[in-house]
């Protein structure tokens, strides 16, 4: 079975034949050099499914599913509401976040953000490219850009909020609920004191102390998402 795992938007089923775009028949024909007759991995939120290549014909590589290798996922919701930040630090962020779980990517615009527009397209990729490599299913999604007001008045979420000013270093799971966890990371000049306040007055509002130091965004995002994740699996 080859290491190759690509993501298929489209429906996937047993004895399925179809074709992959001229990207993927690239990444499989040319790049890794997979041949007729073998076999590479497809996924997509129906789960993960063995195919075979039948036929590549004008650098188009057709295949046919011959397998289920795993099922969807049933896995609780973990979202990331964040700032945008500068494109080489933004892709990094993104990558490392859905490594680690994350299913939903809220970007705010806060008080002190400085970049305040987002490329959902290339962050599309970002995010399959690191779904394929890490070995997930499901591929998480990413909204438009709102702000921080519009997303704590529509949201029924568990919020785990990095608030440098707080004492308090420890999740409580008692007040977790059946609603999706969602961590807030601030902008790179952090949260306004408003802003502060209006995250403390969410209901469902958990505010913990990551670290004693000032983090950068994205590392800020990687070790909130590892207390979460050891806290609640």
């Amino acid at each position: 079975m080859s290491n190759i795992r690509l993501f298929f938007k489209e429906s996937l089923s047993l004895n399925l034949t179809a074709k992959l775009d001229k990207s993927q028949s690239h990444y499989v024909n040319k790049v890794m050099r997979v041949k007729v007759g073998e076999v590479f991995s497809l996924f997509n939120i129906s789960g993960e499914w063995e195919a075979k290549i039948l036929n590549i014909s004008k650098s188009i590589v057709e295949f046919s599913i011959t397998k289920q290798l795993r099922q969807k996922e049933n896995i609780k919701d973990l979202w990331l509401a964040f700032s945008p930040i500068k494109s080489n630090y933004f892709n990094f962020m993104i990558q490392k976040a859905t490594e680690l779980g994350v299913t939903k990517f809220l970007p705010i615009i806060f008080d002190r953000t400085i970049v305040r527009k987002i490329n959902k397209e290339r962050l599309k990729k970002v995010i399959i490219e690191a779904a394929e490599q890490s070995n997930r299913i499901n591929v998480p999604s990413i909204e438009e850009p709102r702000s921080l007001k519009e997303f704590l008045s529509n949201q029924k979420i568990d919020l785990i909020f990095t608030d440098l000013n707080s004492q308090n270093k420890k999740i409580d799971l008692d007040k977790l609920s059946a609603n999706p966890t969602c961590v807030i990371i601030g902008p790179e000049g952090d949260f306004s004191e408003e802003e502060r306040q209006q995250i403390l007055a969410f209901k469902g509002v958990q505010p913990i102390k990551i670290n004693e130091n000032i983090l950068r965004s994205e590392t800020a995002v990687i070790s909130a998402l590892t207390i979460v994740n050891y806290t609640i699996n």
